[in-house]
């Protein structure tokens, strides 16, 4: 992935620094906010510093901690179970779709406990589960147990019912990291209707404050805040979302018709009417030699996640196939959204090379 930032930002900054401000949260915060409540439509956007944090944030403003634990899918970026871990909650890994690499419903149902307080489903890569996202949301009233979603691979992409991931759940997070389709260095948002949380989620990023500007605390927090520089930027990015969608969609569609002929490759399917994919993955046989033979014609390529269940850093019990499966097989092809039609003819092109001499 590359960031893709061109003479719009360079000037956005430049007035921005030219205007006198403080550098720090305030006006053009709350535009970016409010641009991406629009987006996404959610009633409540708070900025936070980075996703990983929104996570956090997220789960202690429901009191989530000691005792508790929460379901994560063993297939997700490590910022999902780090967040739940650094809660002080029990972890509780459970399997994903073949599909689409989204939490498995039945997996779920052997996993839930009486002391589960809240599931996270990640939307892997903008993809929807093959359930309705609506059951899942069911389920979990029906259990006493929170939905919460990590929506940093999704911005753009919304479920089959019209809905913009990250807005089913009672809370939803962003993230907008480098590798992201809209990037502001770092940085997080954190999805809600809920007006009381909204108010607390912004206290608990502020110190507690009980209001901006002022040292009187009435609750505990930390400092998360956003930066007016970050969102300037931001701003600029998200009035090239649109287009960046479009790019996407039609990156994906490109290396699906070079390479649906090549049985080794196995794409996870989207569907683009409302999916807007963020990588281009795939599960490959050979992967080590195929990404060597990509490595030595100058090609980048990046191995998707392993079971988080078995990174060192939590070292858990169970088995979880199909996040396994994906762990020894599956790869990111070249992704960024600037890539031309001509390169992805050339790395396809490689592959099947690859291939058809292996």
């Amino acid at each position: 992935m590359i960031p893709w930032f061109d003479e719009l930002e360079v000037q956005a900054m430049a007035e921005y620094m030219n205007s006198g401000n403080f550098l720090t949260e305030f006006t053009q915060t709350h535009k970016f906010e409010d641009l991406l409540a629009e987006v996404c439509g959610s009633k409540h956007v708070i900025v936070v510093s980075n996703g990983t944090v929104s996570l956090w944030m997220m789960l202690q403003a429901l009191g989530i901690g000691p005792g508790d634990s929460v379901i994560v899918p063993n297939y997700t970026m490590i910022a999902t179970a780090n967040a739940v871990k650094a809660a002080g909650a029990e972890v509780i890994f459970c399997d994903v779709e073949i599909e689409t690499l989204c939490l498995d419903f039945e997996d779920i149902k052997l996993k839930i406990r009486t002391n589960t307080k809240a599931i996270f489903f990640v939307s892997a890569n903008g993809r929807s589960p093959t359930y309705n996202i609506q059951d899942l949301k069911t389920f979990c009233d029906n259990n006493s147990v929170v939905l919460l979603e990590d929506a940093a691979q999704s911005l753009g992409s919304f479920y089959p019912n019209g809905k913009h991931i990250g807005t089913v759940g009672l809370m939803g997070s962003l993230s907008f990291s480098v590798p992201k389709i809209i990037t502001t260095g770092q940085g997080g948002a954190i999805l809600t209707d809920d007006d009381n949380l909204a108010k607390s989620l912004r206290k608990l990023k502020d110190f507690g404050r009980s209001s901006g500007g002022n040292d009187i605390h009435d609750t505990f927090g930390l400092n998360f805040k956003f930066t007016d520089l970050q969102a300037t930027i931001g701003i600029v990015q998200v009035g090239k979302l649109q287009n960046r969608i479009e790019l996407k969609r039609s990156m994906y569609q490109s290396y699906r018709e070079h390479l649906n002929s090549v049985i080794e490759i196995n794409f996870f399917d989207h569907d683009l009417s409302y999916t807007t994919p963020w990588f281009v993955d795939c599960l490959v046989r050979k992967r080590s030699e195929l990404v060597k033979h990509l490595a030595d014609n100058k090609i980048s390529t990046r191995l998707m996640y392993p079971p988080v269940s078995k990174q060192k850093a939590f070292n858990a019990e169970g088995n979880h196939p199909v996040s396994q499966k994906i762990g020894a097989e599956g790869l990111w092809l070249p992704s960024f959204t600037q890539i031309s039609k001509d390169q992805i003819t050339r790395i396809c092109m490689l592959i099947k090379d690859f291939y058809q001499k292996a």
